[in-house]
């Protein structure tokens, strides 16, 4: 991270006490554009039940963070808080991905929604996935409940009413699941879709490998309790084995969901890919992302 945003060098680590209150250590070893990837990087969200810490407190949540200026001047504000955990040494689900959408514009000199329409969306034909919604676009856009079913209190999506300050990595970026499913179909293939070459196998490869080593505190099901005995790659978590999760599957399926309610999911055993929406931005989502998994594989007929 130091050769892109230098502030993350002096990012200070922060230690819980007794009184509720931190304080303040060094990085032990630098902050690594894998870390950004695996989410072992020391930051965090605010607002998260599975991240409720006095260090996390001082953390922006992910809607908060969406309107923090520019994609730079997001990126360098975060350097002045705390990390929640040592890097490399936890994972810990945060705004990793919001940076290296920033990293991104500052390598690619433009910003994150043209960079991935040039190099990933039209090579794709995923022709209505964007960060920057047309008023057609904007009247399709799915609407939560106003009460979320689980509490009675009142739920809402802070995206569909304001837009963004940037093209945040992390969950500002709209689209149908027709376009999802495209680029789950790229990824199953192994880095191509009708001919167009949008990555390269050995990358996928990677990309869809477990990447939390025995060193790093494996917290994937701490976000989605269904996915123990998940590991997590390069921003896809990632099954390892038959058993422990709470859903079927096969070792090597790799997921993730995106905000408030969208789930994806692709079984390289099955050539299976699965992309779904839901305006749920409450916990009642995880329910839907773990009966949709039990619904599909229980379809599946060999």
């Amino acid at each position: 991270m130091l050769d892109y945003f230098p502030g993350y060098a002096s990012m200070q680590v922060g230690v819980p006490l007794a009184d509720g209150k931190f304080s303040l250590e060094p990085q032990k070893r630098p902050i690594l554009i894998h870390d950004m990837f695996r989410h072992t990087s020391g930051i965090t969200y605010g607002g998260r039940p599975d991240g409720d810490s006095p260090i996390a407190a001082v953390w922006p949540s992910g809607g908060a963070a969406s309107y923090m200026g520019t994609a730079k001047e997001f990126a360098e504000a975060l350097t002045k808080l705390p990390l929640v955990y040592q890097p490399g040494t936890v994972f810990e689900y945060s705004l990793s991905v919001d940076v290296l959408g920033a990293v991104v514009e500052k390598v690619a000199g433009k910003s994150l929604g043209e960079h991935l329409s040039e190099t990933v969306w039209k090579p794709l034909k995923m022709e209505n996935t964007t960060f920057r919604l047309s008023d057609a676009q904007r009247a399709k856009v799915a609407q939560p409940f106003p009460l979320n079913p689980l509490d009675g209190k009142p739920q809402s999506i802070v995206w569909l009413d304001k837009q963004a300050t940037f093209d945040c990595a992390g969950a500002c970026a709209f689209g149908t699941m027709g376009d999802y499913v495209r680029f789950g179909q790229m990824l199953i293939n192994g880095s191509s879709l009708d001919g167009k070459q949008v990555l390269s196998p050995a990358f996928v490869q990677l990309m869809t490998s477990n990447h939390l080593g025995a060193g790093i505190q494996n917290r994937v099901a701490n976000v989605e309790p269904h996915r123990e005995g998940y590991g997590f790659g390069l921003g896809v978590a990632v099954r390892l084995q038959p058993g422990l999760a709470a859903v079927p599957g096969n070792p090597g399926e790799y997921s993730w969901n995106g905000a408030n309610g969208t789930g994806f999911f692709a079984d390289p055993k099955e050539q299976l890919v699965v992309a779904f929406g839901t305006a749920a931005p409450g916990e009642l989502r995880k329910y839907y992302r773990e009966q949709m998994q039990d619904l599909i594989y229980g379809a599946l007929r060999h």
